[in-house]
């Protein structure tokens, strides 16, 4: 468990970061801080393996304050995954994922062969192991980087915009694969996006903030979309604009999904489930609140699809 008590971040020109956060990360789940620039999500990220120091109040790991721990032995046994992979660009895809294992004192040939079992778990062939960074695409890169992070096998692993910087379709798999890696692995992840569909698709729970790591919202990505906090949520989360009022309409090649202004959002491919029974409609029709308001976790078909079938589309929900 990740635990921030009244932590509060100023640097030395004057500017205020943070100002009093408290949050409690549960272990074994994925947490995402989103928000805008400068709302202080990646000072936060980055409290927790020591890169930076809050000013005051305290970050601590199952009971025990960071500051006690010396850093470069935090950091080694916390995963960190940054946006463009931040691969070592004269070292070959095995040895940038063997990084630190070789530090921490693994025989070349152990760590050689961990970082070969973790490209097969995060789905890059063994033949690309003797190539270099600049002979990667963006999402082998960044693959790379996931399996670097893991190469300790960390109980905590630190995302930074991760996916940031490369194509809708591939973000698109890189989250599907860390959701994959989550169910099968269990790590206590935090990851940090400006994007609201992102946060809610990976997240078990999701941290909305303001401007100085002022928490607006936080609960679940259903919880989130069901009941906004206030304007500021219901605008960031795109409910205040109706992009997440959707609903199901008829055509006459099947239904689909549709938003407040009546744009396609998707299709249907099966019966429409209640997801409240409270809230019950005729099948075929979706309004905001029930199936319509669910299928907007993802903003997207899948999400639409998702909800058809009876599944939470939000991506959220213990994994």
């Amino acid at each position: 468990m990740i635990e921030f008590r009244s932590v509060r971040k100023t640097y030395p020109d004057g500017t205020t970061a943070v100002e009093e956060f408290d949050l409690v990360i549960p272990s074994r789940t994925t947490t995402v801080f989103v928000g805008s620039s400068g709302c202080g999500k990646t000072t936060l990220l980055r409290m927790i393996n020591r890169m930076v120091d809050p000013t005051s109040g305290t970050v601590s790991i199952d009971g025990e304050d960071v500051a006690s721990t010396d850093p470069v032995q935090l950091r080694r046994r916390i995963g960190y995954v940054m946006q463009n992979a931040g691969l070592l660009p004269h070292r070959r895809v095995a040895d940038n994922i063997a990084t630190v294992p070789l530090l921490t004192g693994a025989p070349k040939a152990k760590a050689r062969e961990r970082a070969l079992e973790l490209m097969d778990t995060v789905g890059l062939d063994r033949s690309l192991a003797n190539r270099y960074p600049s002979q990667l695409s963006g999402g082998q890169q960044q693959r790379v980087g996931v399996a670097r992070g893991l190469a300790v096998d960390p109980n905590i692993l630190l995302m930074d915009e991760p996916f940031g910087a490369v194509d809708p379709l591939v973000r698109n798999d890189l989250q599907d694969e860390l959701i994959r890696l989550q169910r099968e692995l269990g790590k206590t992840v935090v990851f940090v996006t400006h994007d609201i569909d992102e946060a809610f698709k990976l997240g078990d729970q999701v941290v909305i903030l303001k401007k100085g790591g002022e928490i607006a919202q936080l609960g679940t990505p259903a919880e989130i979309l069901a009941e906004p906090a206030d304007d500021f949520v219901a605008n960031f989360i795109g409910a205040g604009r109706g992009r997440r009022a959707l609903r199901v309409e008829q055509t006459p090649t099947g239904p689909i999904v549709v938003d407040g202004d009546g744009r396609a959002a998707g299709v249907l491919t099966g019966p429409v489930t209640v997801v409240d029974a409270a809230a019950a409609v005729p099948q075929g029709s979706a309004p905001q609140g029930t199936a319509g308001q669910h299928a907007a976790g993802q903003g997207s078909e899948a999400g639409a699809r998702d909800t058809a079938s009876g599944a939470p589309a939000q991506g959220g929900g213990t994994r």
